[in-house]
């Protein structure tokens, strides 16, 4: 295995809610790549009050510690400790790989590791393990994380299906386990999920080499984000769809916040950014799973912002805006993706024009924008 990290002890992620095919991932990752070490922290227990850290290697468990929660949530457990158990295996391992539990997401150990790793720990990539034939099971579920048993913490309000899909679309590998029962619906929905990600079957040879292949923290935050995320393109096979639908006028907030029962069930999977007229210079963010939807207020449109402003902006904040611009509206635009089985991209392509401004509420202006019903408000600003 290649091993340009003098000094630094390579670190690799494995996330997902798919406990057995997380497993097998690991396990094949230790087998084929000789000195690594697996560290897990298992948050099964924390109601009790601990976090229980286990490291391995292929022979079986090299120790086996509690660690006490942090303010009475185990997340925050693992936050604190990863680092500091890391550091005292760099020297040791030729590789660690860290081996999330169930419900906690990549995104905030990667830049936990990123930020607190200092010279002596290097994050060589993310990957997430996928059972195919769970990709859709997992993604429709609408429970809470907590009825599940899922929750890190009292205060956890994540889905199972809305973790699911964060877990699945930050990671630049997908380590897909062998399973009879998948057909090509299920691998198709995975596909068109993220099509950028690179796939590896858990037992081939290339998913040791793509435990080496980097990890670019901001570059994976900010393809998160849905002022620049990299949403999947139109695509139809095996059953699956995915519809990309981008306007360029304001939705009507009331119109919208009556059908947003029927637009969260139309798909498996939703998400990107839109623009509100009550809301004119506000970008708005997306995400739906499992028939909930989250939506939030991402920050102003680069179009409302003073051409001073501009040098505070990320760079590949101002290039995806750039990219999309509008001569009159800037990058103010609904840029929405629904993703399914079965989806009916006619009925919902209607059901979300209609919920458009009409003609002549648009040619109103956005001083009369602002004053249509605030629907909107109870999401946006509770506290």
């Amino acid at each position: 295995m290649p091993h340009e990290h003098l000094g630094q002890l390579p670190v690799v992620i494995v996330a997902g809610l798919h406990a057995a095919a997380r497993n097998e991932v690991v396990d094949r990752l230790l087998e084929a790549v000789p000195g690594s070490v697996a560290l897990h922290h298992d948050l099964t227990e924390a109601a009790a009050g601990g976090v229980v850290r286990t490291v391995r290697d292929t022979t079986g468990a090299l120790s086996r510690d509690e660690t006490p929660l942090v303010d009475d949530c185990a997340c925050c457990a693992l936050r604190e400790d990863l680092v500091p158990e890391l550091l005292r295996l760099a020297g040791t391992a030729r590789l660690a790989v860290v081996e999330l539990w169930d419900s906690v997401e990549p995104k905030a150990m990667a830049e936990v590791i990123a930020v607190h790793g200092g010279d002596r720990l290097a994050l060589t990539n993310v990957i997430t393990a996928v059972d195919p034939a769970l990709v859709l099971p997992c993604l429709a579920n609408g429970d809470d994380l907590a009825e599940a048993g899922l929750a890190a913490a009292a205060t956890d309000r994540r889905t199972v299906g809305d973790t699911w899909a964060r877990q699945l679309e930050y990671a630049p590998v997908l380590a897909v386990v062998a399973n009879d029962v998948a057909d090509e619906e299920d691998h198709a929905l995975l596909a068109q999920l993220h099509p950028t990600a690179r796939r590896v079957a858990a037992d081939s040879p290339e998913l040791a080499r793509a435990a080496f292949a980097g990890f670019d923290v901001e570059a994976a935050a900010a393809a998160q984000h849905p002022a620049c995320a990299l949403l999947p393109h139109d695509a139809d096979e095996s059953g699956v769809a995915t519809l990309v639908w981008h306007r360029r006028r304001p939705f009507h907030p009331e119109r919208l916040y009556e059908a947003l029962e029927d637009l969260c069930c139309a798909a498996a999977r939703s998400r990107g950014r839109f623009w509100l007229a009550d809301r004119p210079d506000t970008l708005l963010a997306w995400d739906a799973a499992g028939g909930a939807l989250c939506v939030e207020n991402a920050g102003p449109w680069l179009a409302s912002l003073p051409d001073a402003a501009w040098e505070l902006i990320p760079p590949m904040r101002r290039a995806a805006a750039a990219l999309d611009w509008h001569p009159e509206h800037g990058d103010c635009c609904q840029h929405l993706v629904f993703t399914s089985p079965g989806l009916d991209r006619d009925g919902l392509e209607r059901l979300l024009d209609s919920c458009l401004l009409t003609d002549a509420e648009f040619a109103s202006g956005p001083e009369s924008w602002k004053r249509l019903p605030a629907a909107f408000d109870d999401l946006l600003d509770a506290v």
